[in-house]
């Protein structure tokens, strides 16, 4: 003990040297600009002084029809307007000046493109850090620092657009799933399948299930714990807590049975029989890690579909094998 007394300063000035060195020379996320960090889409500084604002009827005058026809008409119906009537925070905050920026030079310099923000030919990052100097707040967006569309340079308006939007209440550029789809093409073979949700028939929305804005979970699912909590929204009798639980609902989830697209088998089951399905967790012999087919069960193949007598495969109350009740 005496030895450890005597030692123990050295220790620590030994610890506290090698956590001077990691924060000298350990670069952080935020240092790399790396854009997995939240605080890379934000960075935008607005400018507060007063005069180098115009106000957005100065911008109506050449852009009521420019670029495009109801350019600026387009921007009245839009929720955005709402904030050319907003006088608390400043002229920073207003109108076309609070996305675009000051005014003041674009105008005096005769519509010089390159005195205004325009969105264009700027990194999703940037354009994004705009959008989130408003829409940071909220469960919604909060994440989309983090996401998986920030992260490959999808920012927010590849998905809407405040002037031509398609859909109003959220100024999408197009409707879903078709928004979606353009580039989740993969996604959108999986959903023609003849069994699936039923997104295209309007039934079912991608954001039902994921969130496009970023998430903890993988896939940006909708979820607190778990991607089944999605699930267990719509199939609330399969949720549980059940007295006997099936292990691989709880361990790999729902997933590791269904597809959650589409599929060619019913209730989207990974393999064309079910059989097959438990198979591969239950083998014909006891090797495998869950309970072994018995041997007196008859493979027959009337009998060969392991939920005639195991129905309650999610989990049950009653049955340790999952017999009905």
């Amino acid at each position: 003990m005496a030895l450890f007394k005597k030692s123990f300063p050295a220790v620590r000035a030994v610890v506290a040297a090698a956590l001077c060195f990691l924060a000298v020379v350990v670069p952080t996320k935020q240092s790399r600009g790396e854009p997995g960090s939240p605080q890379k889409a934000k960075f935008y500084q607005r400018p507060t002084d007063a005069s180098l604002y115009v106000g957005s009827e100065v911008c109506k005058s050449c852009h009521e029809d420019t670029p495009t026809k109801d350019f600026y008409k387009n921007y009245e119906a839009s929720p955005h307007f709402v904030t050319t009537m907003d006088s608390k925070k400043g002229a920073q905050w207003q109108g076309c000046e609070a996305c675009h920026g000051p005014g003041k030079e674009h105008v005096d310099g005769g519509g010089d493109k390159s005195k205004i923000f325009t969105f264009k030919d700027v990194s999703a990052q940037e354009a994004s850090a705009r959008c989130l100097d408003c829409h940071q707040y909220g469960e919604e967006h909060a994440n989309f620092g983090r996401s998986a569309h920030l992260q490959n340079n999808v920012g927010c308006t590849d998905c809407h657009s405040p002037h031509h939007a398609k859909e109003s209440q959220f100024l999408m550029k197009e409707k879903e799933p078709q928004l979606c789809y353009g580039c989740h093409l993969e996604t959108k073979q999986q959903f023609t399948r003849t069994f699936h949700h039923r997104v295209n028939e309007g039934l079912v929305r991608c954001d039902d299930c994921h969130n496009p804005h970023g998430g903890f979970l993988v896939r940006q699912a909708r979820a607190t714990i778990s991607e089944d909590t999605v699930c267990f929204k719509c199939h609330t009798d399969k949720a549980g807590p059940f007295v006997f639980e099936h292990q691989a609902v709880k361990i790999e989830g729902c997933i590791s049975c269904h597809t959650p697209h589409g599929s060619s088998n019913p209730r989207l089951l990974k393999r064309s029989q079910v059989n097959l399905l438990c198979l591969e967790c239950h083998s014909l012999t006891v090797d495998a890690g869950a309970p072994a087919i018995p041997t007196f069960h008859k493979q027959d193949q009337k009998y060969q579909a392991c939920t005639l007598c195991h129905v309650a495969i999610h989990g049950s109350n009653s049955s340790n094998v999952f017999f009905k009740p």
